[in-house]
């Protein structure tokens, strides 16, 4: 079994880029209703994961609570305090096992470094239990 068994595709996820705006990604991820998701570049490779905290640290600590200012934020602008991190496509199971034990969400890369989807750790234990 490799991981792609496991992949769900970036065209199916949530994903946002460092060009989105700060009030844009707010916007995407309260529509998606996940609190966290992977963050790429305009070129399509995994930069980190961007989570509700980081919006909220980054409104506390540069003190910017208008949704105006919001717009002038680009989301590479914002640090993120912990990133997913992402196993390439051809890497062995174990190494996928493992790193599901600590994430929601694995990031899954290409030999290129272009993110190409994710794995969370409901799909694999789902498929643990019904075997």
């Amino acid at each position: 079994m490799n991981i792609l068994f496991f992949l769900k595709p970036k065209a199916n996820l949530t994903v946002l880029n460092t060009n989105n705006t700060l009030r844009a990604g707010l916007e995407i991820m309260n529509r998606s209703g996940f609190t966290a998701v992977p963050l790429i570049d305009e070129e399509g490779k995994y930069i980190g994961t961007i989570s509700e905290g980081d919006f909220l640290w980054y409104f506390k600590d540069q003190g910017v609570f208008d949704l105006k200012a919001s717009e002038k934020v680009l989301l590479k602008d914002i640090e993120r305090r912990r990133d997913n991190q992402p196993i390439r496509v051809t890497e062995d199971m174990s190494n996928l096992i493992n790193l599901s034990k600590t994430e929601n969400f694995i990031p899954v890369i290409d030999d290129r470094d272009m993110f190409i989807g994710i794995v969370t750790r409901q799909d694999i234990i789902d498929y643990f239990l019904k075997r």
